[in-house]
């Protein structure tokens, strides 16, 4: 379901307020059999009123940024983590996966380390096993973050079928050389450049620590 625009009632407020205006001045002038100098005037300063309250309606339409719209993603909520790991690699993975899902649009996150899964959390997909199409084998190769602001105008979207199938937006960060971390939004172009550069951050950290236990992790997997 599509959450309202929560600004949407604010931006039509002129609006309204200027075509009610309008209406009632133009009543008034009709019901009153006698026309005064002073009401014309007061009449005119009121629909001048009332076309700057609907000119300002029509352009806050236009310039004020609407919110992304947010849906319900398709799926059980869960959080899934390789119990081989080391305890020290639990508990960041699990502070990590926290953050991002409670202080950014991320409803759906996979850490994908080493070829194996290692971390589901969120809003769960269907699929449990992640093989890397052309879009995460890039991120692999090149260690460049790919954002799809608007996963479904992109061909691409289907080798993403182990987050739920309506995931509004993904970013694939790359965790160094050997994994991906792949956050799934519930809106289109819902991260902020802040947003971007904040995962990095936790990305690069979660890189570092993973590569302290190659071998712990190598044996690891949901």
């Amino acid at each position: 379901m599509t959450k309202s625009d929560p600004n949407r009632v604010l931006r039509l407020l002129p609006l309204y307020a200027g075509g009610l205006a309008g209406g009632l001045l133009m009543v008034n002038r009709l019901t009153t059999a006698t026309l005064t100098d002073s009401q014309a005037r007061s009449d005119a300063l009121g629909v001048i009123i009332s076309a700057l309250l609907v000119l300002t309606g029509l352009i806050w339409q236009r310039v004020q940024p609407r919110s992304p719209e947010a849906v319900n993603l398709i799926g059980e909520e869960g959080f899934e983590l390789a119990e081989e790991l080391p305890e020290a690699v639990k508990r960041e993975l699990a502070w990590a996966s926290h953050l991002l899902l409670t202080n950014t649009a991320t409803r759906s996150l996979v850490v994908y380390y080493q070829g194996k899964v290692l971390v589901r959390r969120g809003i769960l997909g269907s699929h449990r096993e992640l093989k890397p199409g052309a879009i995460v084998q890039r991120v692999l190769d090149k260690q460049k973050p790919v954002y799809l602001v608007k996963l479904s105008v992109y061909p691409g979207r289907v080798e993403f079928n182990y987050l739920p199938e309506n995931t509004q937006g993904v970013i694939a960060q790359p965790l160094g050389d050997k994994g991906v971390l792949i956050l799934g939004a519930n809106a289109p172009r819902s991260y902020t450049k802040q947003d971007e550069n904040w995962i990095a951050g936790i990305a690069d950290k979660l890189a570092d620590t993973l590569s302290r236990y190659p071998e712990e992790v190598a044996s690891a997997e949901i």
